[in-house]
């Protein structure tokens, strides 16, 4: 590791740790906690929620999947941006107008139960456990490899630090680190691109014909098919990735750091814009590494091809511009694991404990000292079982927290903002089963079981043939939903219209009749 290298990682992290200083200063309340007492302007929030949304998986892995997959690697790119789209449109602004801390305070805006707290809770730690692990696996690995320490090491590593961001600075730390982060990632981004143009004359339409004959699949690699044989395979891949996005906790949470609906809407297409360019720009990073560095060296240093971006950069721009974009893609894991603290610590303080436990009767000051309590749990836990999931695969891991957050959250999010017959039943069924239903779905699926040792975890064959069950459990989840519903006779109109009524103006029936 050389010099230069050694020295953009610690700025990075010394910058980080400045950030959470300061930030430290302005947290002393529960809302300056969870939701940077709402301070947070559209720009603000927007390179905030881009920053939590292009993590390493979108960094990294993209890059290499287009590398080495040609279009079919570009499928993430699509599905990722069409999913802003549902986020912008459907859920946005009613969960602004709705929630306080978390997906659970939106949800029981019109149930008032600790049975739907407690169940939208459970799928938000769940979903953060998944993605977390996903997360400090990948960042061992990616560690291990840049500075030739132990997995171990990394991990505790990156586990340390986001704990220091989450516990001292909370949402502000966090929302800083990230729009700090979401910048650096842009920059490198937009370098090894006009790097990339340069050496294809700056000619796109040169660049797509000189890739038919740059790789060894020819014409093949511009068109689908070369990763995704499988129609129903890929169709159930875009769903998660689609309907997951507007489930993820630690994006919902974002639209609470914001003061009202109209800000929340600014922050999405503020985020909407640098995503879309980021994922386009992605094009030019898979091109380029598959022209310029070539599959075989790729696939060398990593066999998910996740080191096609850094080998890029060093390909074309030398050692200080790989050493740029690994220290970039470290900042990357360390902004999204602090995320992902932030929403499964809210879960199990704010949501179990605070308000189920101790029925909301708390303190400010119990509110954040339950806060910093819930950050360390869940920190340790997801440490604790990153440091035995070293050998699984990570994609799905990712995938698996995309479906149940598409299987379990979206539903109620739709059904309680949008229908009008939709009750407490309803709800709980919506969430246990779309839950449920994608983890029995994984546990029988190919990337748990296959009869050729090393392709999966367990030898055998397996009983559901998708790689991704969304294509089931997410209409399993709706269809729960009205089931449940149906069934029970329960029913409160008056509570809808109210709800209906603040969902789409911010307004409080209660206010405005006080």
């Amino acid at each position: 590791m050389s010099i230069v290298a050694i020295s953009f990682f610690v700025g990075i992290v010394g910058l980080t740790l400045v950030i959470t200083w300061w930030a430290s200063k302005k947290t002393s309340s529960a809302s300056d906690f969870y939701t940077a007492g709402g301070g947070l302007t559209g720009w603000q929030n927007g390179l905030a929620i881009a920053g939590d949304y292009l993590s390493a998986a979108s960094f990294l892995g993209i890059a290499g999947a287009v590398a080495l997959f040609g279009f079919d690697g570009f499928f993430f790119s699509i599905g990722y941006l069409v999913a802003y789209l549902v986020v912008l449109y459907i859920v946005a602004e009613p969960l602004r107008n709705l929630g306080k801390f978390t997906l659970a305070d939106m949800i029981t805006a019109r149930f008032n139960t600790s049975k739907v707290r407690g169940t939208a809770a459970l799928s938000t730690i769940t979903i953060v456990l998944f993605y977390m692990i996903a997360q400090l696996v990948g960042a061992g690995a990616l560690i291990k490899l840049l500075l030739g320490i132990d997995y171990w090491i990394a991990v505790l590593l990156v586990g340390f630090m986001m704990t220091i961001y989450v516990l001292f600075g909370g949402m502000t730390a966090t929302s800083w680190v990230q729009i700090v982060k979401a910048c650096l990632l842009m920059l490198g981004t937009v370098i090894i691109s006009f790097l990339v143009l340069k050496e294809f004359g700056f000619s796109i339409s040169q660049m797509f014909t000189q890739m038919t004959t740059e790789t060894e699949h020819g014409q093949a690699y511009l068109n689908p098919g070369l990763r995704y044989t499988e129609g129903l395979d890929t169709i159930s891949m875009m769903i998660a990735l689609v309907f997951g996005t507007a489930g993820l906790p630690h994006i919902l949470m974002r639209f609470f750091t914001v003061k009202d609906a109209k800000t929340a809407r600014s922050s999405v297409i503020w985020a909407t814009w640098i995503v879309g360019i980021f994922y386009v720009l992605t094009i030019f990073l898979g091109f380029g590494a598959a022209a310029f560095v070539g599959a075989e060296a790729i696939i060398a240093e990593n066999p998910a091809g996740n080191m096609a971006a850094p080998l890029l950069a060093e390909a074309l721009g030398g050692d200080i511009l790989m050493s740029f974009v690994s220290a970039v893609a470290f900042a990357t894991i360390l902004a999204v694991v602090a995320g992902l603290v932030l929403s499964g610590a809210s879960a199990l303080s704010h949501d179990i404990y605070g308000e189920i436990i101790k029925k909301g009767k708390m303190t400010d000051r119990e509110q954040v000292l339950a806060a910093r309590i819930g950050s360390i749990t869940i920190s340790v836990l997801s440490i604790v079982l990153a440091l035995g999931a070293q050998t699984l695969n990570v994609a799905f891991l990712v995938s698996l927290a995309f479906c149940i957050a598409g299987s379990a959250n979206l539903p109620v999010i739709i059904y309680t903002i949008y229908w009008k017959r939709f009750n407490t039943t309803g709800a709980i069924s919506a969430m246990l089963t779309g839950l449920i239903s994608a983890l029995i779905l994984v546990a029988v699926s190919p990337n748990i079981w296959s009869p050729i040792e090393g392709k999966a975890i367990f030898v055998g064959e397996p009983l559901f043939m998708l790689s991704n069950p969304a294509l089931v459990s997410v209409p399993l989840g709706f269809l729960a939903g009205i089931v449940g519903t149906l069934l029970s006779k329960e029913s409160d109109e008056k509570k809808y219209r109210e709800v209906n009524v603040k969902a789409n103006t911010g307004i409080s029936v209660q206010d405005v009749s006080h």
